[in-house]
C-alpha cells in the first residue's frame, strides 16, 4: 500500500562517532589506505568524507573518497585527518583485565547478545553474520583483534552443511579448523520447520548423530554441528517465543532432543507453558513488552548444570526501570512525524477493527506506558509504537490541536535506548546505516539487559565449567603420555 511509506530509503548513511583521543590506539601504524579499507567496511563514502572535512574543511568530498578507495588518486592525509579516521573505529575495552573466558557469536545481527557476554568479563573470538547492513553496524560498535578474532559471513561455508556428500568426520574437522576454542555458544537462530523428507537418503549415508538427519536443511543444524564439533562447556540460544508452539511442536522438539543427544543439559526444559522461565519478558528491564524463549545449556559431564534454573531471573530484575519518556529525545527532526495521510489512514483503520470488535491497530504509547514490541517493520509505518505527541481523542480528530499534535516514530538512536544497547540520555551506540536498515536491525535484535541478566546467572557456572574441562584436560593428557605397561 502506498501509504505505508519508507521514511528513509535514501537516508544519509553518515551517522559517525565524533572525534575522540586516540592514544595508544591499536590502529596507530596503519597506512592511509589500511584505515580506509576498514572504515569503508562500517561507513559509505560520503560519510566518511563529511567526517574528514570536519578537520580538514573544504578539501574532502565524496568524489575525492571515491577515486582514493579506486585507487585513481592519493589524497594527503593529515595527521589531524589520519586521527579523524582512527576516531571513527571502535576501540578496544578501555580495561586492561584479561578476559575470563572465550565466546563465539552466532546469527549475530547487531551484536545485542554479544553486548551483554561482554559485560561479564567475556571476550568474542568468532562472530557469524550474513546480513551486510548488520555487519556495518556491528563493525562500527565492536572491536575485533584480527589475532584473536575471526569474522565469517556465511555459517555454512565453516559447517560444510550444504553439501550432502562430506562426511560428518570432515566438516567437524574443517569446523575445528576455522572456530577457535570456546566456553560459550550464542545463537539467535532463526526460526525454520524442520522436513522429515528425504531422511532415509541421508541415513543411507551413514550419519552418526541423529540430529545429522533430523535438522539437516536449518540454520539450527549448523549450531548442532559447532556443538559437536567444539564442545564448548556452555550455550545460550535465543528465538521468539512462539518457538515452542512452531510447526504443532516439532521444532522444538528436535531442538531439545539434539541438545541432548549432544550431551547438554537445558535448563528448565520440562517447564510448564503456564510458567515457564525460558521466556522472559523485557518489560522488567526496558519500557518494552518483547518476550523471548531463552535455552540455556551445559554440558552434562562437567556437572555444573545441576541448580541451574532462568526463574532466578528475578533476582536480575533492576530496582529502577527506565520509562518510556527517558528514553526519549526533546528535539527530533519533523521527518520522524506521521505525514497527515498516513496518520489518518491508521486512525481510520484502527476504528474500522475496534468497530468490529478486533485489537488491530497502533500503539500510542506516551511517557509512562510500556511500550508494544518493536518489529522488523517498524520502517513502513511504525505503528506499534508511536510516540503520543498531545494528541487528544477526545476532540475532533481534524481539528486543529490534533492536526498539529500528530504522533511520531521512534528515532533509530531511541530504539537502540528501548533496546538496551544506550542508557537513557547517551547515543553511545554508532549507527552507520539509513532508518530503513536500522529499524529492521534493532526490530530482529535483543533486548541487551536481559541477556546481560542471562549472562550473569551463567558466569559462576561457566568459570567452574572452564576449570573443569582443563583439569580433565590436563588429566587425559598425563594419561596419554604415560608409558605402556610391559
Amino acid at each position: 500500500m502506498a501509504l505505508l511509506i519508507d521514511i528513509n530509503n535514501n537516508a544519509d548513511l553518515g551517522a559517525v562517532p565524533g572525534p575522540v583521543s586516540t592514544s595508544s590506539s591499536p590502529y596507530e601504524g596503519l597506512s592511509e589506505e589500511a584505515l580506509l579499507k576498514k572504515l569503508l567496511e562500517i561507513y559509505d563514502q560520503r560519510a566518511i568524507a563529511g567526517a574528514l572535512a570536519e578537520v580538514d574543511k573544504g578539501f574532502w568530498c565524496r568524489e575525492t573518497i571515491n577515486r582514493w578507495a579506486k585507487g585513481k588518486a592519493e589524497p594527503r592525509v593529515t595527521h589531524a585527518a589520519y586521527q579523524r579516521m582512527i576516531s571513527m573505529l571502535p576501540a578496544p575495552k578501555s580495561n586492561n583485565l584479561e578476559p575470563t573466558f572465550r565466546f563465539i557469536d552466532l546469527f549475530a545481527g547487531i551484536g545485542g547478545i554479544r553486548k551483554g557476554f561482554e559485560a561479564i568479563g567475556g571476550e568474542c573470538v568468532f562472530t557469524s553474520e550474513w546480513n551486510k547492513y548488520a555487519v556495518r553496524t556491528y563493525k562500527a560498535n565492536y572491536y575485533c583483534d584480527p589475532l584473536r578474532h575471526r569474522f565469517n559471513e556465511d555459517i555454512r561455508e565453516v559447517t560444510l552443511s550444504s553439501d550432502l556428500k562430506i562426511d560428518e568426520d570432515t566438516a567437524y574437522k574443517h569446523i575445528d579448523q576455522q572456530i577457535p576454542d570456546h566456553e560459550v555458544l550464542l545463537a539467535g537462530f532463526p526460526c525454520q520447520p524442520f522436513s522429515l523428507a528425504g531422511v532415509s537418503k541421508k541415513n543411507s549415508l551413514g550419519r552418526k548423530h541423529g540430529f545429522e538427519c533430523d535438522a539437516q536443511g536449518t540454520l539450527f543444524f549448523d549450531v548442532a554441528r559447532i556443538l559437536a564439533a567444539k564442545k564448548p562447556a556452555a550455550f545460550l540460544l535465543e528465538n521468539v517465543k512462539n518457538l515452542k508452539s512452531h510447526d504443532k511442536g516439532n521444532t522444538f522438539r528436535v531442538i531439545c532432543e539434539t541438545l541432548d543427544e549432544l550431551g547438554y543439559d537445558v535448563a528448565d526444559v520440562n517447564a510448564p507453558k503456564s510458567q515457564d522461565p525460558k521466556i522472559i519478558d523485557a518489560r522488567h528491564f526496558t519500557p518494552q513488552h518483547r518476550e523471548r524463549i531463552v535455552l540455556v545449556g551445559f554440558r552434562r559431564d562437567l556437572n555444573v548444570h545441576k541448580g541451574f534454573t532462568l526463574k532466578d531471573i528475578e533476582k536480575m530484575y533492576p530496582k529502577e526501570r527506565p520509562s518510556f519518556g527517558d528514553i526519549l529525545d526533546e528535539q527530533v527532526d519533523d521527518k520522524y512525524i506521521l505525514t497527515p495521510k498516513l496518520w489518518e489512514y491508521l486512525y481510520k483503520y484502527a476504528q474500522k477493527h475496534r468497530e468490529k470488535g478486533n485489537g488491530f491497530g497502533f500503539g500510542l504509547t506516551r511517557p509512562n506506558d510500556v511500550a508494544r514490541t518493536l518489529s522488523a517493520r517498524y520502517h513502513k509505518d511504525g505503528s506499534e509504537i508511536l510516540v503520543d505527541r498531545g494528541f487528544d481523542d477526545s476532540m475532533d480528530f481534524y481539528c486543529e490541536h490534533n492536526q498539529k499534535h500528530r504522533p511520531r516514530r521512534l528515532t533509530p538512536q531511541e530504539c537502540a535506548r528501548l533496546m538496551g544497547f544506550d542508557k537513557p540520555g547517551e547515543s553511545k551506540f554508532v549507527i552507520p546505516v539509513s532508518d530503513t536498515q536500522a529499524y529492521r536491525q534493532f526490530g530482529n535484535s535483543v533486548v541487551v539487559p536481559v541477556f546481560e541478566a542471562v549472562a550473569h546467572l551463567m558466569k559462576p557456572r561457566i568459570l567452574a565449567a572452564s576449570k573443569s574441562r582443563l583439569i580433565k584436560t590436563k588429566k587425559d593428557r598425563k594419561q596419554f603420555e604415560m608409558p605402556l605397561a610391559l
